[in-house]
């Protein structure tokens, strides 16, 4: 796992110590985090905090140039709505920690030229499996189920 996926997971524990769901992000630009996030849905009372839109909201207002040259770091494959802002801002890369408990529009984000990069990580597979098992319903309301 490298250092920027590393640093996602770490904010996905944050979340999770937190009584949050685990999921974290980082934003990258130029080989430098200048966003990080995690799922504060639970913590905010929030319908939008997913860990991607929570990076996005740390990293502050960027120029269009600067998130042409960023990659995105999100420890679980990003649902339609980060997806969406990722589009927004013509991201070019997302690395995915891991889409097996989850998988949002990959095709999609695909098919409008954006670079995925999917690393089935065991650490990622592992906090989220084990997440869902003992709190269905946060899950469940997290993805919209």
């Amino acid at each position: 796992m490298d250092q920027f996926m590393k640093e996602a997971l770490n904010e996905a524990e944050n979340g999770l110590d937190e009584g949050g769901i685990p999921i974290g992000s980082v934003l990258v630009i130029d080989g430098k985090i200048v966003g990080r996030g995690h799922n504060r849905r639970v913590q905010k009372g929030s319908p939008i905090l997913h860990a991607e839109m929570d990076c996005f909201e740390n990293a502050g207002r960027l120029k269009a140039s600067d998130y042409k040259k960023a990659v995105l770091y999100s420890t679980l494959s990003p649902c339609d709505m980060c997806s969406g802002a990722s589009l927004l801002y013509k991201i070019p890369k997302i690395v995915i920690g891991e889409n097996i408990t989850f998988q949002g529009p990959e095709e999609y984000l695909k098919s409008r030229g954006v670079e995925l990069e999917i690393l089935n990580d065991e650490s990622c597979i592992e906090l989220m499996q084990k997440f869902i098992e003992e709190h269905p319903e946060l899950w469940n309301e997290d993805i919209g189920e």
